[in-house]
């Protein structure tokens, strides 16, 4: 990648994040039909219904978000199923396809948007029923549990999630296990959850995290 690209400020990214809880089997029933052929054989693969619940909504908020970024009709938006990859992304007649990225953690699902650059977004519950001291010895490097011990005890948990979450959201990005090479990842904010957005390339503003009201977001 030539200087000028790596020194590319790609303007701004969103994070659009619901909680599951607050829809509706009901609401979600006449929804399936936005899926494509692909989709629908997945979301009957799915064995668990907060599986299923997670992969539909997650689908869902994409074409929303998508279709209110673009002022587009959400039946123009066609997502196919790639194996072992997110979803190919096709609207006719638009020649600058947008970036996403989708994540997924309990009752709690986001999609990353941007217009100018590759994405990566991961979210984890902060779960403290796990052995993270084990989990951390296991996936961490050594200056990154170094830095883990010099948190305070009340926030190492959070700690703990965002050095995960920067790992899930670099491979998702760069589909590398390599440690991150840049500063170009974000951790927004939130109790309940870890967030962090990696971009291809450093975004102008901070990312915006815009928390979904199922009922309005519908076209």
């Amino acid at each position: 990648m030539s200087e000028s690209a790596t020194n590319k400020i790609a303007g701004i990214a969103t994070v659009w994040l619901i909680d599951s809880r607050t829809v509706t089997d009901e609401q979600l029933a006449p929804l399936l039909s936005w899926l494509s052929i692909s989709e629908i054989e997945r979301y009957k693969r799915f064995m668990r219904p907060l599986r299923q619940r997670q992969f539909l909504i997650g689908r869902l908020l994409l074409r929303c978000v998508l279709a209110r970024t673009l002022n587009i009709a959400v039946n123009s938006i066609v997502l196919t199923e790639q194996a072992n990859n997110a979803p190919l992304l096709h609207i006719p007649n638009l020649t600058n396809t947008p970036e996403f990225s989708l994540s997924h953690t309990g009752n709690w699902i986001a999609c990353a948007v941007s217009l100018s650059t590759q994405l990566g977004l991961d979210i984890e519950e902060l779960n403290t029923s796990r052995d993270l001291h084990a989990l951390s010895q296991q996936a961490f490097s050594a200056d990154e549990n170094a830095w883990l011990a010099l948190q305070a005890d009340d926030s190492k948990v959070a700690a703990f999630y965002q050095l995960w979450s920067r790992k899930e959201a670099h491979y998702k990005l760069t589909q590398s296990h390599a440690l991150p090479h840049n500063d170009y990842c974000y951790t927004l904010p939130h109790p309940a959850i870890s967030i962090v957005l990696c971009t291809e390339f450093e975004l102008g503003e901070l990312p915006k995290l815009e928390t979904v009201d199922w009922v309005k977001l519908l076209p």
